[in-house]
């Protein structure tokens, strides 16, 4: 297994700080004599330096190679008492035994707590009432007994921290994950919500021009060009959403792409825009929105969305010449309101149209109403058709107020009508006939 760092550097200047100074203790404690009746260290001056280098120096180590280090200190610590340099409580095999119960598996710190508790009892022991007695049998064991206080200790409080860095590992990887689900999430409810609805329209453009095209060769030509401008609009779309997903421009192009991806989020002011395309499927739609002033960027991108996803399920599902009526207007809470409604009235039968299956909309449109704690209905109308009807709190619709609001447009024009503190969008000459 490759060596690697396994703490911070300023910890690492600690131990070898706390190394430094036990070593020098235990190097005094050696050249000292007995006092108070102690018996004292009379053993060569090298096997003193010896002790003292096994008891503090590992110490510096600890945290790199917490197993080696601690048998050393261990070791040194035992020869340090049975030679009579002195019959401290363990501390450093303590400091050592921290680092173990740290750093290592609970396998491996359970056998060297073991080894710790067996190896200082049996020194203190064996030193203080064997070897060169300094008081009775209780005594010593009193003597292990903190020892074994002072190991326990640090061991339980290397596995308290250990535990607690576990938790909170555990606790960013799963924070991370649903991170990672969350923009995941995102990511396809934006390219379902650009796709969908720019495939639709040209599915069905496409398959009215593959019907007319030998009897009636200039609406050929205007589902061409409708087909045109909605794939258009889709790659504009498209390499907007690519463009914040990289965090700028994609792949450093400049021009039109660039503009498309620098370009902010659709809102309310591109709603116009939609019933204007939904209008070119074949669906008979007006638009009224009654705002008291510009919505939050967030708010406005889900009232854009949900409003493309429904027209989105009108354009498959209610036919050709089909009515649908889009109000986005604020509440008397001061949310925002959106409804989109159709009479399913139209001709389902119009060739292309079968062809459009179901998707994930419905279940789109409730993620983004979730996210900003409001509520959404959907379902068939008594007397025909569907409504979607969702509502977003004030909390995320508040914002200061304005005195004008986009202006909506024509479905059978692209031009943007007069702007006014609410609009609606003039029937075209097929709702005028009608």
């Amino acid at each position: 297994m490759p060596w690697r760092l396994r703490t911070g550097p300023h910890l690492l200047v600690l131990d070898a700080g706390a190394a430094g100074v036990v070593t020098a203790a235990y190097l005094a404690l050696a050249g000292q004599g007995g006092s108070d009746g102690l018996p004292r260290f009379a053993g060569p001056a090298w096997l003193g330096w010896l002790a003292a280098l096994c008891v503090g120096a590992p110490l510096a180590v600890r945290r790199l190679w917490p197993l080696p280090a601690f048998a050393a200190v261990l070791g040194g610590t035992a020869a340090a008492t049975l030679l009579d340099i002195t019959r401290d409580p363990y501390l450093s095999p303590a400091l050592a035994l921290y680092a173990v119960a740290l750093l290592e598996p609970t396998r491996r710190a359970a056998w060297a707590l073991a080894l710790s508790l067996l190896v200082s009892a049996g020194a203190v022991l064996a030193g203080e009432a064997a070897l060169t007695p300094s008081g009775p049998w209780p005594e010593a064991a009193g003597t292990a007994g903190f020892v074994w206080l002072a190991g326990g200790a640090a061991w339980a409080a290397g596995r308290i921290v250990r535990e607690r860095r576990l938790l909170a590992a555990r606790r960013e990887r799963r924070l991370a994950e649903e991170a990672l689900a969350g923009e995941r999430l995102r990511i396809a409810r934006e390219l379902h919500d650009i796709v969908s609805h720019s495939l639709s329209v040209i599915v069905v453009k496409a398959a009215v021009a593959n019907h007319v095209a030998g009897e009636r060769p200039g609406e050929t030509r205007d589902a061409l060009r409708a087909i045109e401008a909605t794939g258009r609009e889709a790659l504009s779309e498209m390499r907007r959403a690519l463009g914040m997903l990289r965090g700028g421009t994609a792949g450093g192009h400049t021009g039109s792409a660039g503009s498309a991806e620098t370009a902010p989020p659709p809102g309310v002011a591109d709603l116009p825009a939609l019933v204007r395309r939904a209008a070119e499927a074949g669906i008979r739609a007006t638009l009224r929105t009654r705002l008291s002033g510009p919505l939050p960027a967030g708010t406005a991108l889900a009232v854009h969305r949900i409003v493309q996803e429904a027209l989105t399920n009108v354009i498959k599902h209610a036919g050709d010449g089909a009515r649908c009526e889009v109000v986005v207007a604020a509440d008397d809470r001061g949310g925002v309101r959106i409804e989109v409604v159709d009479d399913g009235a139209g001709n389902a039968a119009l060739p292309g149209r079968a062809e459009l299956g179901g998707g994930h909309g419905l279940v789109g449109m409730r993620e983004r109403v979730m996210m900003y704690g409001g509520t959404l209905g959907a379902g068939p109308r008594p007397g025909g058709g569907f409504a979607v009807s969702a509502r977003l709190p004030a909390a995320s619709a508040s914002a200061p107020p304005a005195t004008t609001e986009p202006a909506a447009t024509e479905p059978a024009s692209a031009g943007p009508a007069s702007a006014g503190p609410a609009q609606d969008v003039a029937p075209g000459p097929e709702e005028s006939a009608a």
